[in-house]
């Protein structure tokens, strides 16, 4: 099965960052999302998308995006059953972001705003192949072990 969703928007409010009791960090956050058509009246419509990131993801968020920046979300979406205090039965969909990313230039130091790293946070061995740094224009990895010289590959 295949779920994965990847959409670019502002944030909507500040991120909130949280724990959990064993203490591992989680933040909610939420983006506008303009759609690409406009329907017959003219008025373009924008969609609003909960996100939640955890751990680094989650503290990187929190630490470098505010309420307007640009953000590139890919992770996965996730529907949630609950029972609402009058016990209707409810259902609402979140992202659950594996990497978020910045969509937007930097921003501007006299404004106060915050100065963005130039990679995203280090993530952990089972979550891509770049340890979450941008990896240098047409790198191949050295799969088979021979130095990176290509040994006999046709290619």
């Amino acid at each position: 099965m295949l779920n994965r969703i990847i959409v670019m928007g502002r944030l909507t409010h500040e991120p909130e960052l949280r724990e959990t009791a064993a203490k591992t960090p989680v933040c909610s956050f939420s983006i506008a999302c303009d759609r690409d058509f406009k329907p017959k009246d003219g008025e373009k419509e924008t969609d609003f998308l909960d996100c939640v990131a955890w751990r680094s993801t989650a503290e990187f968020v929190s630490q470098y995006f505010t309420k307007g920046r640009m953000a590139i979300v890919d992770g996965r979406l996730q529907i949630r059953e609950w029972t609402d205090r009058e016990g209707g039965k409810r259902r609402s969909a979140e992202i659950i972001a594996d990497h978020v990313y910045f969509g937007d230039s930097k921003p501007n130091k006299e404004n106060g705003e915050k100065e963005p790293p130039s990679y995203t946070p280090e993530l952990g061995p089972d979550e891509g192949l770049s340890g979450g740094f941008d990896l240098p224009e047409g790198f191949v990895p050295d799969l088979d072990g021979d130095g990176g010289d290509g040994g006999d590959l046709p290619f």
